[in-house]
């Protein structure tokens, strides 16, 4: 499994409508044959940092999410949102070993 973390950073006029975007593309993500799981979280002492946590099945599947209309309409809604350029770091999972994912 190959897990990645996307930090996220929003103007605070924003934060609503980023999380109703964010949710819809989540919702849509979890279907996807190659996600195995999809959370967004939100920091709690700071409501305009987020991270989603993206488990993918392959080594393919970001790229294959990335081709998805849900995505790239995502992608396009929310970057007038953002306060910061969005980062991520890849992750190899190692525990649970079988996860059943």
């Amino acid at each position: 499994m190959l897990v990645v973390h996307v930090d996220v950073h929003v103007k605070p006029e924003s934060v609503a409508a980023f999380k109703e975007a964010t949710m819809e593309n989540a919702r849509q993500s979890v279907r996807e044959p190659g996600i195995a799981r999809f959370d967004v979280v939100q920091q709690q002492d700071d409501p305009t940092r987020f991270v989603l946590v993206e488990v993918y099945r392959t080594p393919e599947a970001p790229a294959q999410h990335k081709e998805t209309a849900h995505y790239l309409r995502w992608r396009d809604a929310v970057a007038p949102m953002m306060a910061d350029a969005r980062t991520s770091v890849k992750y190899q999972n190692l525990f649970p070993e079988d996860s059943g994912w």
